[in-house]
């Protein structure tokens, strides 16, 4: 079977986080887009402590593609360096993996 990855982007906002999710959907890049639409995130940039309302996106897809929506979301994206991290999927109910696996193209 084919091995699968959560991948979790933080964006400007929930209408960034649709527009994004909703490209990389169609294209086949991933199966779903879950998107959290305010989160609070404290970092640091340039030198300076930042605490913003940001959306957070959730990505189920292969892990084969992550490289190609890793791509797409950055050129999407409307951050300088964008968060765009992988965990991969251990275990998972197979009618759910095989729908993932169904969806995603490439």
């Amino acid at each position: 079977m084919d091995k699968f990855v959560i991948v979790f982007s933080t964006a400007l906002n929930e209408d960034e986080a649709a527009r994004i999710g909703k490209t990389v959907v169609e294209e086949g890049l991933a199966a779903c887009c879950n998107i959290v639409p305010r989160i609070r995130s404290i970092y640091t940039w340039k030198g300076k402590t930042s605490d913003e309302a940001e959306a957070l996106s959730i990505y189920k897809t292969r892990a084969a593609l992550f490289g190609k929506l890793k791509a797409r979301i950055k050129a999407l994206h409307g951050y300088e360096v964008p968060e765009i991290i992988a965990i991969d999927i251990k275990d998972g109910l197979p009618d759910y993996l095989a729908w993932i696996n169904e969806v995603t193209k490439g």
